[in-house]
């Protein structure tokens, strides 16, 4: 598919162009319109009719189209036009494209769906991480672990984000798990869009706040069955803070 998007927009005189700003905003415009379902699956449009409507060159178009070619989100064929393709073929996973969804009407499912899956993922992790994690890893997550507390318990959003982030990233890293490892990019973006949108408490629950420090000590422990369950209640602590919106249906009406 990417081959045939390829020759579809590619001039001799075609030169790659780098992210400029003028780039990234048709990228994201496109890539919001497919997600909202302004441009819904199965429909074609035509790179002239993009230039028009985004007011840009042709070369910013196509090097736009061939970034949404490589997520699965389009194709193109010489003739053809630049057709939408169906949310089975996108690439789930690229932080870019959970940016978008999550700024899309969408938002509640994928949240749930990014949540549903960090509840599969990170309590292995956690266990793991407590047989494997090397003992500055451990301590480093303790002294995250406090932090966090600090930060919540102050109601310092902004540090918050930030010190979550890298707790979870630390668990998923130090299970010495590569494929583990490389999901710390989704979590980071499933946490800032909680944020962004409006969906963490200002002071996070208090048993939100000793599960991390509880995973953090079995980890240090080399208690794998304790971690495993630390991390669980965390996803479940979750889960109850959304329940109520996902119960009210997927909707754009949550704050922003």
């Amino acid at each position: 598919m990417v081959s045939d998007v390829n020759e579809a927009m590619s001039d001799e005189d075609d030169v790659p162009l780098h992210r400029s700003g003028l780039h990234a905003r048709v990228l994201d415009e496109l890539g919001l319109a497919l997600c909202n379902g302004g441009l819904p699956a199965g429909s074609v449009v035509r790179i002239d009719e993009l230039e028009q409507r985004y007011d840009v060159s042709r070369s910013v178009v196509r090097e736009a189209l061939r970034v949404l070619a490589a997520m699965g989100m389009v194709s193109s064929r010489r003739r053809v036009g630049v057709q939408v393709l169906p949310q089975s073929e996108w690439n789930l996973y690229d932080p870019q494209l959970i940016r978008w969804r999550l700024a899309s009407p969408g938002r509640i499912a994928q949240l749930r769906s990014l949540t549903e899956l960090r509840s599969a993922i990170e309590p292995e992790a956690a266990r793991l991480a407590a047989i494997r994690a090397p003992l500055a890893g451990a301590s480093e997550l303790m002294g995250l672990a406090g932090k966090l507390w600090a930060a919540g318990q102050e109601g310092d959003r902004e540090r918050f984000l930030e010190v979550d982030i890298e707790f979870h990233r630390l668990v998923l890293t130090t299970s010495g798990n590569e494929m583990f490892a490389k999901l710390h990019t989704l979590v980071q973006e499933v946490l800032t869009g909680r944020t962004q949108y409006g969906l963490m408490p200002t002071h996070p629950h208090v048993e939100a706040l000793q599960s991390h420090v509880d995973v953090a000590s079995a980890i240090q422990r080399g208690n794998a069955e304790h971690a495993q369950s630390a991390m669980l209640r965390i996803m479940q602590r979750t889960f109850l803070e959304m329940s109520s919106i996902w119960e009210g249906g997927d909707t754009d009406e949550t704050p922003v």
